[in-house]
């Protein structure tokens, strides 16, 4: 039976939407928005509603699903977005979104316009899109980035947010001349302040984690601000259901890994976790292979090693250990943290020695944190793109492309995770030989361009922070390189490399080396890959502790390499081209110098 649920407000929005029985996934929808169907055609609605997004509802306490679609807006569709706005330069850029500067034309206030490019978006997408609008205009607090318009229009869709110009958090504690644990108090305690307030929205943030940590500014002392509420759901006051398998490996509590009923204890999980960070620059739990990880986070099994735990105060750990309580219950709240001596009084219980250690661990715990962020959401863009070319060749359209870098995040949700929790598709990496055909991804060309300039300034502070492990995923194992300390011999593989990182590894000045990229030109070859030349400056302090520069002019080559996607059909995609393979010489000369 084909069940209507109709006139459903949100604020002062009224969407109907249609409900259908598993059995009459394929049925004529009986409901329809009165203002048409402004997203799809019919051709393409229909094909939607065959998908089936599911819903998911709570009432009184108990979880009930229901498969349809949404297919109204609930968003104001009435004002166009360049009558009140002016456009300015792009802040930042998604695989179906990007983020302008904006200027109100009234009051000449700045905004951060997320510009979501519709055409993409499945029925799915477009429930999410709005269920964030709906949870970010609930929220107003000094430590949240507000949500300030949201317009439909035929293509597009504009989310209009608070210009947030600090940049993430985390990068802004490693270009601190002085950090300590009270300055750790003090940002734990604004990531607390906004979670309690959604809390008491009852509102679940769901993936908190240091992407997500931004500063409202540049100027010292500048508020932290929460973001990104794409994976934010409502709940009940003190209601725990199943809300599917969400958030960011690292940062997962150990109930959503059990799929035990969650609710608001999983967000201060993650503020352990977070906070454990900040405390010394390195996650709790860790591990390459994601099994183990996932069973260190579900048995709790994390530990203060020596000798960077041996200078934090007993209180900072007792807090971590209140927060990273595997049991939800005994878990402490948002509310009850706040309360704690080491937050409230931080001026007489927080130590104020300055942590230079985690500052150089979370240098690398960046880096390292961005790399594998980009792997994995642009092996997510791939495996969206061949679904999407499937789906486009079973209708007779043209294959999609991805025209746009994707974010630097993992997280999932239950739509990009099996039962397990891993992602669906899991991507294998394997050479090009006889057996498969090169072919350049399909981006645009300065979306590739951008990438490979981005990359290649990861391996330049890979080097830099001397992280041979990060530095040899972005290798080829098998890469060649003429070095000068080879003395015009032809160098394979990266071993040859890896003494100038051990050399340096015990050296009191480590980390005091910073490498700039001036004047970036890449050149694509085709099918054949990618070509990056750059002027390189690297700044240093000798031995005699004297500030010295070093410039060099270096070309890479990159190569493109893909992944097997099965799902009953082979197909050959591009993959992620991230410099994973990377033909180059290092220079490692700057760094030798320097030690």
């Amino acid at each position: 039976m084909v069940r209507i649920m109709l006139n459903i407000y949100l604020e002062v929005y009224l969407v109907d939407t249609v409900i259908l029985a598993p059995s009459e996934h394929s049925a004529v929808p009986r409901a329809a928005n009165s203002n048409g169907f402004p997203y799809h055609g019919r051709r393409q609605l229909f094909h939607e509603i065959a998908k089936r997004a599911w819903l998911f509802e709570e009432c009184e306490g108990e979880k009930r699903y229901r498969q349809g679609m949404v297919v109204g807006p609930t968003m104001n569709t009435s004002t166009k977005f360049s009558d009140n706005y002016e456009v300015k330069e792009e802040l930042g850029k998604g695989a179906f979104s990007v983020v302008r500067r904006c200027v109100h034309k009234a009051t000449a206030a700045e905004y951060a316009a997320k510009i979501i490019n519709t055409k993409k978006l499945s029925a799915r997408d477009f429930q999410k899109l709005e269920r964030e609008a709906r949870i970010c205009r609930k929220l107003q607090h000094p430590n949240i980035v507000r949500l300030h318009d949201s317009i439909q229009e035929e293509s597009f869709h504009y989310l209009v947010f608070d210009l947030v110009t600090g940049g993430e958090l985390f990068e802004d504690i490693v270009a601190r001349e002085f950090y300590s644990e009270a300055d750790a108090s003090h940002c734990i305690q604004q990531i607390l302040e906004s979670i309690a307030y959604c809390h008491q929205n009852c509102i679940v943030h769901r993936d908190l984690k240091p992407e997500n940590l931004l500063l409202a500014s540049k100027a010292k002392g500048a508020a932290v601000k929460l973001a990104d509420f794409g994976l934010a759901i409502e709940v009940g006051q003190d209601t725990e259901a199943w809300f599917g398998f969400a958030g960011t490996p690292g940062y997962l509590s150990p109930e959503v890994l059990k799929k035990d009923p969650y609710g608001k204890p999983v967000d201060i999980w993650a503020c352990g976790v977070i906070l454990y960070i900040l405390l010394v620059g390195y996650p709790p739990f860790w591990d390459e292979d994601q099994h183990r990880l996932y069973a260190q986070i579900k048995a709790g099994a994390y530990d203060y090693p020596s000798p960077e735990w041996d200078t934090v105060t007993p209180e900072a750990k007792s807090l971590i250990d209140s927060m990273l309580t595997v049991n939800p219950k005994k878990r402490i709240t948002a509310d009850q943290a706040l309360k704690v001596p080491w937050i409230c009084n931080r001026e007489r219980v927080a130590s104020v020695m300055h942590r230079q250690d985690t500052v150089d661990c979370l240098k690398k715990f960046n880096a390292r944190r961005k790399l594998k962020g980009a792997i994995l959401t642009t092996m997510i863009a791939a495996r969206h793109l061949s679904s999407r070319n499937l789906l486009n060749k079973k209708e007779g359209g043209p294959p999609s492309t991805i025209k746009e870098s994707s974010e630097s995040s993992q997280t999932l949700d239950d739509t990009e995770s099996d039962k397990g929790g891993q992602l669906k598709h899991e991507n294998t990496v394997v050479r090009a030989d006889g057996t498969a055909t090169k072919a350049v991804p399909s981006s645009s060309l300065s979306a590739q361009k951008q990438e490979i300039v981005r990359v290649t300034q990861q391996l330049l502070d890979a080097i830099s922070c001397k992280d041979f492990d990060v530095y040899t995923k972005l290798c080829d194992p098998a890469m060649t390189c003429f070095e000068p300390e080879a003395l015009g011999n032809l160098i394979e593989g990266v071993e040859f490399h890896r003494f100038y990182f051990d050399y340096g590894s015990n050296n009191p000045r480590k980390g005091q080396l910073h490498t700039t990229m001036l004047n970036p030109n890449v050149h694509v070859m085709g099918e054949e890959g990618a070509c990056i030349a750059y002027v390189r400056l690297t700044q240093f302090m000798d031995r005699n502790g004297e500030a010295r520069t070093r410039q060099s002019q270096e070309s890479r080559w990159a190569t493109w390499w893909y992944d097997f996607i099965t799902g009953g059909i082979l197909i050959i995609t591009p993959c992620y081209f991230l410099f994973r393979r990377l033909h180059a010489s290092d220079m490692m000369s700057c760094l030798d110098s320097a030690l």
